[in-house]
């Protein structure tokens, strides 16, 4: 991919990362079960982008890949599901990942001491984690749009992700487990006040119900979207969505509301001060409408005019515990004094990003209803 200086509200995508730090062991043996992969040209970098997989650019004189060590969370049957959609994809004419097989055929390496590799080709692109305008938004929702029409008709089964994807009501009873678990924590009675106004909200916000289930990316955040470059018309081409380990079949909903909280804030997810840009949201909008290529039903509209409120909640009440549990990921401790700060920094910029989604609720609906 390009590896080009990054501006102030964007990260290019698969950027090359400074540290000398060497290839681990388990990568290295990993390789070796690929063809034409090792040899004495064989360079591997990190790669400082995602929060989940440790990610290392390999290359073998011109050939390059993209070599993830898998997050453990994650079942290994979701590389079945990741081949069986971008198959799919390829087969409706869209641009997609490409994940290799080993020799054996296999979709992934398991090292000796626990860690599983596997290797993608690379793709040529740049992401952003900041929306840069509205034409952007705009094809992001074209091929988020694209992706769900290709995915419309197919039928083939998806496996369990491994953990819990949202399910709504058991992030709430995972929430107050945790408030249960961790009465003495510096934080409960904060993360308790915000438990009862995000009941409160959810309450407020009625879904339809039987909404059907259809093919989902299920992780849209703006740097999940593949674009061409990073100048203009570059940055408003999409080249492909990445990133395909959350596909499952959930209510579009979940999708869009998503991907509307990550593009629309103009802020980083760590701010607890959001920013909710209404004219991307209605670039976004218009985007997805304009290139659907079949019919939503109108309780599938209905959902979608409260997508963003929802989303946004759920998210919250996942950081609410997280920051009782301290058990987050990619923990800050440069800027946080502790996982628990960290995830209460981002537990309260969702709050606030579902505050400005209510009081601009009457003005967006008129983008969702066209």
């Amino acid at each position: 991919m390009d590896y080009v200086a990054p501006g102030p509200a964007i990260r290019q995508g698969w950027i090359m990362s400074d540290s000398p730090q060497a290839p681990p062991r388990s990568l290295l043996a990993a390789l070796h079960a690929y063809s034409g992969v090792t040899g004495p040209e064989l360079r591997a970098s990190p790669v400082s982008t995602g929060l989940l997989h440790q990610t290392w650019a390999v290359e073998t004189g011109s050939r390059q890949w993209i070599a993830q060590q898998v997050n453990p969370i994650f079942s290994p049957s979701i590389h079945e599901n990741i081949v069986r959609v971008t198959n799919h994809l390829r087969s409706r004419g869209l641009e997609t990942v490409e994940l290799c097989a080993t020799r054996d055929g296999g979709l992934f390496v398991d090292g000796a001491d626990g860690s599983r590799w596997r290797l993608l080709r690379r793709m040529s692109g740049v992401t952003f984690d900041r929306c840069v305008g509205s034409a952007q938004a705009r094809a992001a929702g074209v091929s988020v749009a694209s992706f769900h029409s290709a995915l419309a008709d197919f039928d083939a089964p998806l496996a369990p992700l491994g953990f819990p994807f949202h399910e709504t009501s058991l992030h709430l009873q995972t929430l107050h487990q945790a408030l249960s678990r961790h009465p003495d924590h510096p934080l409960h009675g904060d993360v308790n006040a915000l438990t009862r106004q995000i009941e409160a909200a959810f309450e407020s916000h009625r879904l339809p119900e039987a909404l059907p289930s259809r093919v989902i990316h299920g992780d849209l955040k703006l740097s999940n979207v593949l674009f061409t470059g990073s100048d203009p018309p570059a940055c408003n081409e999409v080249v492909a969505l990445i990133d395909l380990d959350t596909v499952a079949r959930r209510p579009l909903y979940f999708d869009l509301g998503d991907a509307w909280r990550s593009w629309c804030n103009r802020r980083t997810e760590d701010a607890q001060e959001a920013q909710l840009d209404v004219s991307i949201y209605a670039a976004a909008v218009e985007g997805y409408r304009s290139a659907l290529g079949f019919a939503l039903s109108a309780d599938e509209w209905r959902s979608l005019e409260v997508a963003l409120e929802w989303v946004t909640l759920e998210l919250c009440a996942r950081y609410a515990t997280d920051t009782l549990e301290e058990n987050y990921f990619a923990w800050d401790a440069e800027h946080y004094a502790s996982a628990a700060e960290h995830n209460w920094a981002r537990a309260s910029g969702q709050w606030n990003l579902y505050q400005q989604a209510l009081d601009t609720a009457t003005l967006r609906l008129e983008f969702v209803r066209g």
